[in-house]
């Protein structure tokens, strides 16, 4: 659905029905809010950074309005200005970060309209018999990084086993890559592409706290030694350095622990996720590269671009066909387990004596025999095997939300009791 294009005569009527075309993030099936026709994108607690942009704002305004414009007497008035100019300049840098970190699309993973084709099927016994098993996905698959065997897990929601350090955020409902945290202050998931703006957020917040604290301070000085009085007695003449220097004290302790917390992963090549999940104290970590590469693979190295195009135009019926046939009928036959939305879940992982990372084993939920599960239209899902012309006979009917019965000996039972539920 994400790079298709409409015919040329998107007009023409399309099984029956005039074919609509619209833009990808109108189709859009996570919890994200787009602005100015798909070309930002933000989560759905977007809502708190208008709190953030305030909280930034609102100090520097006090700071240049009550100790800034103060200072321009005490100091010689080119540099009194500058005093003002850096602490301006340091919040229009910090706000711009905010929304570039917020607005962009963090790393997100396109779901699948259908599950993944099994890998190896028994060519012995003939599919749609009765004596064939149905096929069913394994829960997880192991995968080679630097040399080390990770495993990746699938998303029932995405309809696709994870890259690795891809995880599924229940808050956005999407799989991100290089998936970190939500952080609710920029209302965003931080992954693989707006990782390094949430440093350079976090780290400039920083620098701008001790800035106006230091400031803060300066001024109370100068009216310590104009005065001839106590520390004290120059803060009471002024108590917007007095509120601007707690402030700044206890964010100083929020963003600056963010910042030292982050300068830690970054030189040791984990996540936020990875760090609080698995412990690589006990296993090695597939992805140091050391302390001067994993920099540069976080500064340095160039942004991928987003797989998604949030502006290509589609058409409505083919994409509800699509969610038909392959959110419907056609389903993993994966347990579906309370760890599928990757969030929240501390579980460590550990050697398992054989080398192997295994990243994503859980007790109780690494039996790959899988069962069952329900479908995203609240049936029981079939077995792997549809019939090829199910698309084209509901396109030809122009009716993708019905699907005619049949008699097939491996779905026809089955689709007569979906259609009576």
């Amino acid at each position: 659905m994400y790079g298709a294009h409409p015919p040329k005569n998107s007009g023409e009527p399309v099984g029956g029905e005039t074919a609509d075309v619209i833009r990808t993030y109108q189709t859009w099936k996570g919890s994200n809010i787009f602005f100015l026709g798909g070309r930002f994108i933000f989560g759905p607690d977007i809502q708190s950074i208008f709190l953030s942009i305030f909280l930034i704002v609102a100090p520097v305004v006090v700071f240049c309005v009550f100790v800034g414009r103060k200072l321009l007497d005490e100091f010689n008035h080119h540099l009194g200005i500058l005093v003002m100019v850096v602490a301006i300049v340091l919040m229009i840098y910090i706000l711009i970060m905010l929304l570039v970190t917020s607005g962009r699309d963090p790393g997100i993973i396109p779901r699948n309209t259908r599950p993944p084709e099994p890998e190896a099927v028994d060519q012995s016994i003939e599919i749609g018999s009765a004596q064939s098993p149905p096929l069913r996905l394994p829960r997880f698959k192991e995968v080679t990084v630097n040399g080390l065997t990770v495993k990746v897990k699938y998303c029932d929601t995405c309809m696709l086993y994870r890259p690795p350090r891809c995880s599924h955020c229940s808050i956005c409902d999407n799989c991100v890559d290089r998936f970190d945290h939500h952080c609710p202050w920029v209302g965003q998931c931080i992954g693989l592409r707006n990782y390094r703006f949430y440093f350079m957020f976090v780290s400039s917040a920083t620098l701008l706290c001790i800035y106006i604290f230091a400031f803060c301070w300066v001024y109370a000085i100068k009216i310590k030694d104009s005065e001839h009085t106590s520390i004290w007695g120059a803060l009471i003449k002024t108590p917007a350095s007095i509120v601007l220097i707690l402030y700044t004290f206890i964010c100083v302790w929020f963003v600056g622990g963010l910042t030292v917390f982050h300068l830690y992963l970054i030189s040791t090549n984990q996540s936020t996720y990875e760090n609080f999940r698995y412990r690589y104290d006990r296993t090695e970590n597939p992805y140091n590269k050391g302390i001067i590469e994993n920099f540069k693979e976080v500064f340095w190295r160039s942004i991928p671009p987003s797989k998604n195009d949030f502006r290509a135009l589609v058409l409505r019926e083919s994409e509800t066909l699509h969610r038909a046939l392959g959110g419907g009928f056609v389903t993993s036959n994966v347990e579906k387990t309370p760890s599928d939305i990757e969030m929240g879940d501390r579980k460590p992982a550990g050697n398992n004596g054989s080398g192997r990372v295994d990243q994503y084993d859980q007790t109780g939920h690494n039996d790959l025999r899988g069962h069952p599960r329900r479908s995203g239209w609240g049936r029981r899902s079939g077995s792997w095997e549809l019939p090829s012309d199910i698309a084209s006979v509901a396109s030809a009917l122009g009716d993708s939300n019905r699907i005619v019965g049949g008699s097939s000996d491996n779905l026809g039972g089955q689709l007569r009791g979906q259609n009576r539920q």
